[in-house]
């Protein structure tokens, strides 16, 4: 029962991370040691079906309750008290960085100081993308259901590679606020049905691309682990800084500033606890 809760925990930070823009549920999985688990169950979800499901199951709930209840509470936060909020969220991702380091401690490498560059690189280079336009959901096409089924699968993207925030790539496609929207109205039972169509191509895109995408991270854990690392701990990194470039209004006040200091330890103990 105790390890479910803290499964449920740790479900639930990752899907709050996927609300706020800059911040990857995947980075989330990482810091709090449940990554690679994660990968196994989903890449072979019916070798092992019940323990795969005693384990993914408590996350998914986790997750899709931070999703639902968090989703209000979090875009207050972000518009009300924007540093104090980015501040937790950047000490749950560093409170787990020492755990990550632990993988590949001793094994410094030019080629892979190089792939940590890269990955570091690459996270940079998204905070450029401009931000789309919104899309209407209201009256959809066959093609409009098809594009949903493809953010489904690019959120599942997101949600598995870490450092690539998933609300982030949503705002590029122009789709986070109309999705955002759409969890707040089937969260108040609004429009239940029209959302509930929206989420049916949503859900099946996750589905499927984050079997195929845990596929290949698996594969590249098995044949190049300690490589992997280093490019996962640049995603890492240069997430902290996307966090900062994807938040408006911040201040450096006092006020703020004390919090979010308060916040982020204690955002870093969390993380680092469950990391253990």
């Amino acid at each position: 029962m105790k390890n479910n809760i803290i499964l449920v925990i740790k479900g639930f930070f990752m899907g709050i991370a996927n609300i706020i823009p800059g911040v990857s549920g995947g980075t989330l999985a990482i810091t709090m040691g449940i990554y690679e688990d994660l990968i196994k169950a989903v890449s072979h979800f019916f070798k092992n079906l019940k323990k795969n499901i005693l384990f993914i199951v408590p996350i998914g709930i986790g997750a899709v309750l931070a999703i639902a209840l968090g989703s209000k509470i979090i875009s207050f936060s972000l518009e009300k008290y924007p540093l104090p909020t980015i501040l937790f969220f950047i000490g749950l991702i560093l409170g787990g960085f020492p755990m990550l380091y632990g993988k590949v401690e001793g094994s410094f490498h030019p080629k892979n100081l190089f792939i940590f560059c890269l990955t570091f690189a690459f996270i940079i280079g998204i905070m450029f993308l401009k931000t789309g336009k919104d899309v209407q959901l209201n009256d959809l096409d066959l093609m409009g259901y098809i594009l949903l089924f493809v953010v489904g699968v690019i959120a599942a993207a997101t949600m598995i590679i870490p450092g690539i925030s998933g609300s982030f790539m949503l705002m590029v496609m122009g789709y986070y606020e109309p999705i955002l929207h759409a969890i707040n109205e089937l969260t108040s039972f609004k429009n239940i049905g029209h959302n509930i169509s929206i989420f049916i191509p949503i859900g099946f895109g996750i589905l499927i691309g984050t079997i195929g995408i845990a596929k290949i991270i698996e594969y590249l854990f098995k044949k190049y682990e300690v490589p992997t690392y280093y490019g996962i701990m640049g995603f890492v990194l240069a997430s902290i800084i996307g966090i900062f470039a994807s938040t408006e209004g911040l201040t450096l006040a006092l006020g703020p500033l004390f919090i979010g200091g308060i916040l982020f330890i204690i955002g870093f103990v969390i993380a680092y606890r469950l990391g253990e």
